[in-house]
């Protein structure tokens, strides 16, 4: 494992697109997964027609417990542009555009989502080489898929992912909670999930605080996870310490990177695209 900390800077979202002018903007197609739950909602970005159509060896993302594909705002659109290849992101069951759930996820629900979710999806955009980039919850979920599909999974990125319920984690969970019981919170939700937000949030929080979920924990999967890793983490990030990156990059087998990003929370996609977009340039570059 190594360990690298990012200087001391802040970059825009402005500047960050204007520095990002490597390759054309990247052409977008909507599309529909169907999945014996109901049906996923997809956007791919890519610099060309034929990637757009079949966008293998995609970037796919995997988004946090509140996220969904809009919630992404311009980092997919960035990336494809700047690194040239395809980016796939999907709304989970329940989130987005995608179907409603029924339930409230079970206490595995991290690693089900492989199964189902991202499997439907790689398999109807007929991805079979994927790098997978994980936020949050995301990161989990997509340790568990390079767990489960190592011929499928070229890389894994993770973003301020979690390893385990951390006490700093539920301390910010059971607030946001609170938070969540306002209407005005919640109203920002439904521009983004519709009917659904009140969803989301439980899903969120209920599974979070559950005594069932207490004992989960990412280090039975890490060590099946045989690609190259590469964990970026705020060090500042309100939903886990640092000792989350440290694992991820520890307990797994393959060749794997810690990236340290000073003045940055939970959201360093969004806060440092540019610097973290340049970290997942350097970790894909050949050699």
């Amino acid at each position: 494992m190594s360990t690298a900390r990012c200087a001391p800077h802040r970059t825009d979202v402005t500047e960050a697109s204007l520095a990002l002018t490597a390759h054309p903007s990247p052409l977008v197609r909507d599309t529909w997964v169907s999945t014996p739950e109901g049906r996923l909602y997809a956007r791919i970005w890519a610099p060309d027609v034929a990637s757009l159509e079949h966008p293998e060896g995609a970037f796919v993302l995997l988004h946090d417990s509140l996220g969904s594909v809009e919630l992404w705002r311009d980092f997919p659109a960035q990336l494809a542009q700047a690194l040239g290849r395809p980016v796939v992101a999907y709304d989970r069951l329940g989130y987005g555009r995608s179907d409603p759930a029924t339930d409230l996820p079970p206490p595995n629900f991290v690693a089900l989502e492989v199964q189902a979710g991202l499997q439907p999806v790689l398999d109807q955009l007929g991805i079979d080489d994927a790098t997978l980039i994980g936020h949050s919850v995301g990161g989990g979920m997509g340790v568990y898929a390079a767990a489960q599909m190592p011929q499928r999974v070229r890389a894994l990125i993770t973003i301020a992912a979690q390893a385990f319920p951390e006490d700093r984690t539920l301390k910010a969970i059971a607030e946001a909670r609170v938070q969540f019981q306002e209407e005005v919170q919640l109203a920002r939700l439904r521009k983004y999930h519709g009917d659904k937000a009140r969803w989301v949030v439980d899903a969120w929080t209920e599974s979070w605080l559950s005594p069932a979920f207490a004992r989960w924990h990412l280090r039975e999967a890490l060590p099946q996870v045989r690609c190259p890793v590469l964990a970026l983490h705020g060090q500042q990030d309100e939903y886990g310490t640092d000792v989350h990156p440290e694992i991820i990059t520890t307990l797994c087998a393959g060749p794997s990177r810690m990236v340290l990003m000073p003045d940055t929370h939970h959201l360093p996609h969004r806060e440092r695209p540019q610097e973290v977009i340049d970290q997942i340039r350097a970790f894909i570059a050949p050699g």
